[in-house]
């Protein structure tokens, strides 16, 4: 397993400690930096489905935990059960909790569409549908599948942390290219944007909606499938997720991808650096403090900032 996933990124261990040795070199603080990394990661992958389906369908899915724990159950499954390949294991989880996620929105949220607090309230009753049934069929816990790549050679640090660095990055990078460079994207922003307009244009409203929510659906359990091997797999362990991807979207603002890289840099940073100094409770402490100042300093958000310095900047050009 760890040599298949080796192949396909084209990183090694040995690669990433011959990186960090020679920032270490010029006075980078390569500990606290590998933790900002790894903070930010995880909540911008934790966040970026949520994010999807609550800014373009305004939807707030309160299960999106569980369908993360979906796709870390059917990857570690999928090894366990079926031996199958990390690789081939972590699609298969992100595929498996897309395809649940377009039954989900065909059958019940398409019922919900502007009625946010019945969404929430429905959606945190299938989260605690998914959880308990989790628990009923597959038991307490999984036996984990361990993490891949080991740690990176002179430091107390697992080299499969950076390429979540690397997953969080391409995961964004593609999101952005399939909204805003696809056919499928224009669509989806027209429907989003002006519903009646779209279906004048010959738009399938219905089938972007249901689209939309499997792609949200599907990057939760492709982090879900990401985590599988450092995380324990128990069928709660979407609650750990569901607080920095709510915080993420509510100080994001409306922006999809600009409001998350933001947020998921700032609050992940935020976040390390409290963690580091005095542990993880307080680090948890200063993210939500820092998220109220924004919601409170920032009604907007972060993307409402960012767009009024851009504004600024070009009436001064």
């Amino acid at each position: 397993m760890s040599l298949g996933l080796a192949e396909i990124t084209g990183m090694t261990p040995l690669f990433i400690a011959e990186l960090l040795t020679g920032l270490d070199s010029v006075g980078v603080p390569v500990t606290q930096l590998l933790q900002m990394a790894d903070s930010i990661a995880f909540i911008a992958l934790a966040a970026i489905g949520l994010t999807i389906i609550f800014g373009m369908m305004g939807v707030i899915n309160l299960a999106h935990g569980e369908f993360i724990m979906m796709g870390a159950y059917i990857t570690t499954l999928s090894i366990n059960v079926a031996s199958l390949p990390l690789p081939v294991a972590m699609l298969l989880g992100a595929l498996g909790t897309a395809v649940f996620g377009a039954i989900v929105e065909r059958t019940i949220i398409k019922r919900l569409y502007g009625r946010l607090l019945d969404s929430m309230i429905v959606t945190f009753g299938l989260g605690l549908i998914l959880t308990q049934g989790t628990r009923i069929i597959f038991g307490n816990s999984l036996r984990s599948i361990g993490t891949p790549l080991g740690q990176v050679p002179g430091y107390t640090y697992s080299g499969y942390r950076v390429l979540l660095l690397l997953a969080a990055i391409a995961v964004l990078g593609s999101v952005y290219l399939v909204f805003t460079r696809t056919k499928f994207g224009v669509h989806a922003r027209a429907t989003i944007q002006d519903p009646e307009t779209a279906r004048a244009m010959g738009i399938d409203t219905d089938r972007m909606y249901t689209i939309t929510f499997a792609i949200g659906s599907g990057l939760a359990g492709l982090t879900g499938a990401l985590y599988a091997p450092s995380a324990t797999i128990v069928p709660g362990m979407g609650q750990s997720f569901l607080v920095e991807s709510f915080v993420t979207v509510v100080t994001g603002g409306s922006s999809v991808l600009l409001g998350t890289a933001l947020a998921g840099g700032i609050l992940g940073m935020i976040n390390a650096v409290f963690s580091n100094l005095y542990g993880n409770f307080f680090g948890q402490i200063a993210l939500l403090i820092t998220a109220i100042l924004i919601i409170r300093l920032l009604p907007g958000g972060l993307t409402g900032l960012a767009n009024a310095i851009r504004n600024k900047l070009g009436e001064q050009q």
